[in-house]
């Protein structure tokens, strides 16, 4: 999530990384937990690996992760190649991510390149100094705000 958080909004990362957590009661989070449970019934969900939880794994190599939308394209496409970077830790470097958008209809492959390693371990670097920092970044002040568990939070 941390990752997740970070390609968004450094401020939310900060302040879900202090345990202030609004995502329970957002409508859109809600969507998105139902979107999750009720797509791919047939496949066993979330699968927790180190810090990671996976939405559903195949057989064939692949991991999947469901998304309610394509909004946060960048930050959800480094989701999954941080899972597949922890799984490749774990000397498993021969998975494929899959990012599904059920209701959208769209799936996208999501490989993990070999650059994909140095930002991945940057972005970890980045993310410690953030969660380390006492004082929380500034708000970004951009139109993805106003859909945020933590609008209120931020501009109320």
């Amino acid at each position: 999530m941390h990752i997740y958080y970070f390609n968004i909004c450094k401020r939310k990362l900060w302040l879900f990384s202090h345990n202030l957590n609004f995502e329970d009661e957002n409508i859109d989070v809600k969507i998105g937990k139902v979107i999750e449970e009720e797509s791919y019934s047939s496949q066993k969900k979330n699968y927790m690996i180190d810090n990671i939880n996976i939405d559903y794994i195949k057989k064939n190599k692949t991991i999947h992760e469901i998304k309610k939308s394509n909004s946060f394209e960048e930050a959800n496409i480094m989701q999954i190649k941080y899972y597949l970077y922890i799984l490749k830790e774990y000397g498993l470097d021969d998975i494929k991510g899959i990012l599904e958008y059920p209701k959208l209809y769209i799936r996208k492959e999501v490989h993990l390149d070999k650059n994909d390693d140095i930002i991945i371990e940057k972005q970890i670097d980045e993310i410690y100094k953030i969660i380390n920092d006492k004082k929380i970044p500034n708000v970004i002040d951009n139109k993805i705000c106003k859909k945020c568990a933590y609008y209120e939070y931020c501009y109320v």
